[in-house]
């Protein structure tokens, strides 16, 4: 049997004439609340409400930002504003080969792996030590 490989599953179905359902919600729901605050409201509300939220439809109707939607961006925005932007360091103790210690300022979620034997640790090791012997 033969099977049909779909392609294009990236670019979304126009179902509304030019429009795919998002573009179609997007429009319909600020052509809506400009039309709402038009009708019921002054024109000193309408300009403050309803053209604003008739440029946020278009935006996230036709906008892309670095060939993404509109959405995703503003999505970004607010997840930005609303985390916490600092890092938090604290000072942790190590033991490298052996007896010898000292404090370094890392980050506590990275795990330095112990010294085992064989492999990558022991090779670095032998070329440490054959450089600190070529100096002296």
């Amino acid at each position: 049997m033969r099977f049909e490989v779909p392609q294009f599953i990236e670019i979304e179905d126009k179902i509304f004439g030019p429009f795919t359902w998002k573009q179609f919600v997007y429009l319909c729901g600020g052509v809506g609340v400009g039309l709402v605050t038009f009708i019921a409201a002054p024109l000193f509300i309408f300009i403050l409400i309803g053209l604003p939220a008739g440029g946020a439809a278009l935006l996230l109707a036709f906008y892309p930002v670095n060939n993404r939607p509109f959405s995703v961006f503003l999505e970004s925005i607010v997840r930005f504003y609303n985390s916490s932007r600092i890092y938090h360091w604290r000072k942790k103790n190590i033991t490298t080969y052996g007896t010898e210690s000292h404090t370094s300022t890392i980050p506590t979620s990275v795990a330095i792996p112990k010294k085992g034997k064989g492999g990558i640790h022991s090779l670095s090791r032998k070329l440490e030590l054959t450089a600190l012997q070529k100096e002296v």
